[in-house]
């Protein structure tokens, strides 16, 4: 068994895209390679096959590797409820809420579970291709590091070290991370990858010369900046969008300070008909086809940041003019009537007045409800496969008019008696072809070009695996996977 590491200089330096490139690499050699990353922070989460949650990235880079995503690639899982708390999610289950002061004595604690689950994919797979987090060099992080180098030292593996050139100061990057790291860390370096060059690569091989010699460590390789590439952000908003046609439908989504899973929005910015912005703070609500509330990981709270921007108001004025409105899981829960908090979940315990457009109330419940689904939309019979990842329990009249209905025997969501308003609990609708254009053409656009979301995704998958072929050092990675 081989585990390698990459940890970044920044973050979106490019960790989670190298990490699915290896992945697929090794997996196309016939290597068994698992992905794992101790420690995530992100709002966007993907449900496992043992029924737990972890990182979208991770279940991304599951795929890569050929394998159903499971909890032990991402054993801790925090994701912020507040600027200096978050839900604490140990081996995909939900087990406290904790401010950061809190978490980083708790940091001990969580890496007994790191380390069990790092054991179980060790006696499993050839290879543990390990992302870090953020950066190895934050000072303020470094007692009881569980995501970096404090991992790397506790499990004795190499580290492959990533700086992405389209920031700039990429050479000042890699040389003070690693003055930055102790003597033993540094030791674990075992070379440098530099992504996102453009350019002409004879004019940059100066500083690469000079940064070997300077280091003593070898560039393994140049990753080219791509065009038309698309893999799902861990958790930043991709705003990038494909080229579109002449004529397209319009759809908006407020960008709620706790928006999460805003991943169920790439099969939208990617489809050619289908013109998506996002829409934050101070920015006036344009005029769409569609509305979309987002989930979110503090619900009452971001329904309190909607009114206060004045999309209640906006939301009634587009109903008026026979838009469509779609709320996915938190932005279900907002078409409601009251949404209770009794136990203080996501915040304050109380409760909240919903926008009254469904007739239905939520409560909070401690046990998160965690599944894949599948099943059929209400509108043409379409078939739809998901994901729920919600601590909300709904009930009320107009669930008996379902938005879906569930190969499980369930009925989930609710539609309006007039059509316009659409709820689910279900993520990642719109990765399904069938629902995708059933929805679209449900929005207003009438001939609908279909779109396969996980064909692209593949196709992104094969092309980071060919470019570590072109442009990395492959005996060298060879070498450190043990292969």
């Amino acid at each position: 068994m081989t585990t390698l590491m990459v940890q970044g200089t920044t973050s979106d330096a490019g960790k989670s895209t190298l990490v699915t490139a290896l992945c697929r690499w090794l997996a196309r050699q016939g290597v068994a390679v698992a992905p794992f990353k101790p420690q995530n922070m992100a709002l966007n989460s993907a449900v496992t096959a043992d029924g737990g949650e972890i990182g979208r990235a991770q279940a991304v880079q599951a795929q890569a590797a050929g394998l159903a995503p499971h909890t032990d690639m991402n054993p801790v899982l925090l994701k912020p409820n507040s600027d200096t708390g978050a839900q604490v999610i140990i081996h995909g289950r939900a087990v406290t809420q904790m401010d950061a002061a809190v978490y980083h004595d708790y940091k001990r604690v969580a890496m007994q579970a790191v380390l069990e689950s790092h054991r179980r994919l060790s006696t499993t797979y050839s290879v543990v291709m390990v992302e870090g987090a953020g950066s190895p060099a934050e000072i303020n992080l470094r007692a009881n590091d569980i995501a970096n180098m404090g991992f790397a030292e506790a499990v004795d593996c190499p580290v492959i070290l990533i700086a992405d050139i389209d920031k700039g100061g990429v050479f000042a990057h890699l040389v003070g991370t690693l003055e930055l790291l102790s003597a033993s860390e540094q030791a674990r370096v075992r070379g440098f990858v530099i992504n996102r060059f453009r350019g002409d690569i004879a004019l940059l091989q100066p500083g690469l010369d000079w940064l070997e010699r300077r280091t003593g460590k070898p560039v393994l390789g140049v990753l080219p900046y791509l065009m038309d590439f698309h893999l799902e952000a861990e958790d930043a908003i991709d705003v990038r969008q494909s080229a579109k046609a002449a004529e397209v439908l319009k759809v908006v989504v407020p960008v709620l300070p706790r928006i999460s899973n805003h991943t169920d929005f790439d099969p939208l910015r990617l489809h050619p008909q289908v013109d998506l912005r996002f829409v934050g703070p101070g920015q006036p609500v344009p005029a769409a086809d569609l509305i979309v509330l987002p989930g979110s990981k503090s619900v009452r709270a971001d329904l309190a940041w909607l009114r206060a921007n004045g999309w209640e108001a906006a939301i009634q004025r587009h109903l008026r003019y026979g838009g469509k409105l779609l709320g996915i899981c938190g932005g279900l829960q907002m078409l409601g009537q009251r949404i209770a908090d009794p136990l203080g979940l996501e915040g304050a315990a109380g409760e909240s007045e919903g926008l009254g457009l469904l007739a239905f109330d939520t409560v909070l419940e401690a046990d998160k409800q965690l599944r894949n689904v599948r099943g059929r939309l209400c509108l043409e019979g379409a078939k739809v496969s998901g994901y729920e990842i919600h601590a909300g329990v709904s009930d009320g009249p107009a669930l008996r008019q379902a938005a879906v209905e569930l190969d499980d025997g369930r009925r989930d969501g609710a539609v309006s008696a007039d059509g316009q308003v659409l709820g689910t609990y279900l993520h990642g609708l719109f990765e399904s072809p069938a629902a995708c254009t059933v929805l679209l053409r449900w929005a207003g656009l009438g001939e609908v070009e279909t779109v396969d979301y996980h064909a692209l995704r593949e196709r992104d998958i094969e092309r980071l695996a060919d470019l570590v072929e072109a442009h990395l050092d492959v005996t060298r990675l060879r070498a450190l996977c043990g292969i």
